[in-house]
């Protein structure tokens, strides 16, 4: 490859300026390091993403308030590499300024149109190396789609401003992605400290995942009122959850229904997640919340709570089939 097509495509250098309050120099360094450890994190994070090696150098620190850079460097050498970084540091930059309510594949496309659509790439390009771009642009399409939804790119970019918020010095940042010779590639983007909450996590809390039909054999159920928990066994794992059915503990609780070695049930389970500190997920609790029926030597018993809703789920269905055929007994007519 001609050694100004790889000085061009290999725009991997990330400025990262922190502006500071009254032209200061200085900032918290625990901040700093946080900030920073967070960024390399999601740096990894992207490229793991793209099952590319890299290394991360950084150059050393600049006045203007503080600037730092961050150079992404593919462990193969070769076109697709080089190309790939670029990608990975566009990504980086996007995500870093962009918002919580902002899908990360919308911001991203423009900016890779600049990066791969310069003056000099086109004269020097081969066809090769085109088809190589194609490639890489669908691909990015994909994990585009998948980042919107990676904890980890969340978790450790609104660490990335919580961190920010809690030195009061800092009154902006601002991203700039550079080719070798230090060169801007795009325009540079910027975050005013007013706008640092429109990408800090609310909650760690995920949307809850409900599994209806679920199995679950009974090991040791609960006798006696109370907010005891319940152990049983699903998909082959212990488990402990918490019997939200009023109606199933007290058929229990009253001795109508029994259950001995084996004995399972077939619920409406919830399960709650949250994200740690590093963005990747955690179950935080199982919660039962209908019991459609139990098992008597491998018979199912239907619920008063599941007959009702089986119930309502039929009259629904035939709602349904009725509203789409009623049009058609009109055009009869």
């Amino acid at each position: 490859m001609d050694k100004s097509q790889i000085s061009f495509l290999n725009s991997n250098t990330l400025e990262l300026h922190y502006s500071l309050n009254n032209e200061s120099h200085r900032m918290d360094a625990t901040v700093q390091n946080k900030c920073e450890y967070e960024l390399l994190a999601i740096i990894k994070e992207i490229a793991l993403k793209f099952d590319v090696e890299i290394s991360i150098e950084t150059v050393p620190l600049a006045e203007g308030g503080i600037k730092r850079w961050f150079k992404v460097i593919s462990k193969k050498e070769n076109k697709s590499a080089f190309i790939t970084t670029a990608i990975i540091i566009a990504l980086v930059s996007t995500i870093l300024v962009t918002p919580l309510s902002t899908t990360v594949s919308k911001a991203t496309e423009k900016l890779i149109e600049k990066i791969f659509e310069d003056k000099e790439l086109k004269e020097l390009e081969k066809e090769k190396l085109k088809l190589e771009i194609e490639k890489l642009k669908r691909e990015i399409e994909q994990k585009n789609l998948q980042l919107d939804q990676n904890t980890v790119v969340k978790k450790r970019r609104s660490n990335f401003y919580e961190s920010l918020e809690k030195d009061s010095k800092i009154n902006q940042i601002s991203i700039i992605i550079e080719n070798d010779a230090n060169h801007p590639i795009v325009d540079e983007q910027v975050v005013n400290r007013p706008n640092f909450k429109d990408f800090i996590l609310i909650s760690d809390d995920l949307e809850p995942v409900e599994i209806d039909n679920a199995i679950i054999e009974i090991i040791s159920p609960v006798l006696k009122k109370g907010n005891f928990r319940w152990i049983g066994i699903l998909d082959g794992e212990q488990v402990i959850f918490n019997m939200k059915s009023n109606e199933f503990k007290t058929l229990v609780q009253t001795g109508k229904i029994e259950f001995k070695n084996g004995s399972s049930i077939n619920c409406l389970l919830t399960i709650r997640k949250k994200i740690d500190n590093e963005g990747n997920e955690k179950i935080v609790g199982y919660d039962i919340l209908r019991v459609n029926h139990y098992f008597e030597n491998d018979k199912p018993i239907e619920t008063p709570e599941g007959k009702h809703y089986r119930q309502k789920q039929e009259a629904d269905k035939l709602q349904i089939k009725m509203s789409f055929n009623e049009p058609e007994k009109n055009e009869t007519k």
